[in-house]
């Protein structure tokens, strides 16, 4: 099997899932009934953000309620297919710490920016439109991807796994023209990519190395857009770095030597990041491969392989 592609082909593919995202994917469908059954509970699951107060549960739970049968079938596959390749990497408890941050600071974002809206506009439809989804989670599982397996190639659209986040933005900014509900869904979009893009930039904490984030030119910012508008998106990005960041970067880069008098030491971080992103690539070859040779799923020494290199 080529090291060069995504699962995207073979029985083996069709197995294997993992149980946390089996329940998570019991979650979406068990949300997705209980608005279609009780379509008042919408207004108490979804995020509404004129009911966010006293309702702030629901910066929680509108994530993982889909409102239509064609959003819950596409986040259940999202979720199987994009977990059972992120969590022996990261670890069931850090994928489940990664979708509960993504989800809820995305609806966080995304309430500010409806409240925003409104004041701009005055108009009370970005008050009272319910919004939920997991698409923002999905989005940020997407961003995990091009951090892990950026030179991956898809089979089918001949693609590099790193430009995965980029073309879902354009395709949902592309989609929103031609909809009348766009405000519900873009917003979740974009902010789900840049909160995934956060955490593992700046918070993801590294088993093997004891640090936080990931801090390789591989993984800036200006990585999710076409190399010649990179120049002029470095230094918007630097000031948001800075605004963000700037301090807790800065002191997390000195005491772990990250840099001494501007140079890069051997020893430093985008380094290590760069190996645990070999490892990661190695680690998924060696899974495919033993799902190729064994069924249903995964041998317990491959998910152990994968856990321990990555």
């Amino acid at each position: 099997m080529s090291s060069q592609q995504l699962p995207g082909g073979g029985m083996s593919n069709y197995s294997g899932y993992t149980k946390l995202c089996k329940g998570l994917a019991v979650v979406l469908a068990g949300g997705h009934i209980v608005v279609q059954i009780f379509p008042s509970a919408v207004s108490y699951l979804a995020l509404i953000p004129a009911k966010t107060i006293p309702f702030a549960w629901n910066l929680i739970t509108a994530g993982y309620v889909e409102q239509s049968i064609p959003g819950v079938f596409i986040s259940i596959i999202g979720l199987l297919f994009i977990g059972k390749l992120l969590e022996p990497i990261w670890g069931s408890r850090e994928f489940l710490k990664f979708i509960f941050v993504v989800n809820f600071l995305t609806s966080v974002c995304v309430f500010v920016t409806a409240i925003s809206l409104y004041y701009i506009t005055t108009q009370e439809i970005y008050l009272y439109m319910p919004i939920s989804g997991f698409q923002g989670v999905l989005s940020g599982f997407l961003v995990g991807i091009k951090q892990i397996i950026p030179d991956q190639e898809l089979s089918l659209l001949k693609i590099k796994a790193k430009w995965l986040p980029s073309i879902a933005l354009l395709l949902a900014v592309v989609v929103s023209f031609f909809t009348t509900d766009s405000a519900a869904h873009l917003p979740t979009v974009i902010f789900g990519t840049y909160i995934g893009w956060i955490y593992l930039r700046y918070w993801q904490r590294k088993s093997e190395t004891k640090l936080k984030g990931d801090p390789s030119d591989e993984f800036s910012f200006s990585t999710f857009f076409p190399e010649p508008l990179r120049p002029v998106i470095d230094p918007v990005a630097t000031i948001f770095d800075r605004l963000l960041c700037g301090r807790r970067s800065e002191s997390s880069d000195e005491s772990r030597g990250y840099t001494l008098g501007g140079s890069v030491l051997p020893s430093s971080d985008p380094i290590e990041a760069s190996r645990r992103r070999e490892r990661g690539a190695r680690a998924l070859e060696e899974r495919l491969a033993a799902e190729s040779l064994t069924a249903p799923g995964m041998t317990d020494e491959t998910k152990r392989d994968a856990t321990e290199n990555v």
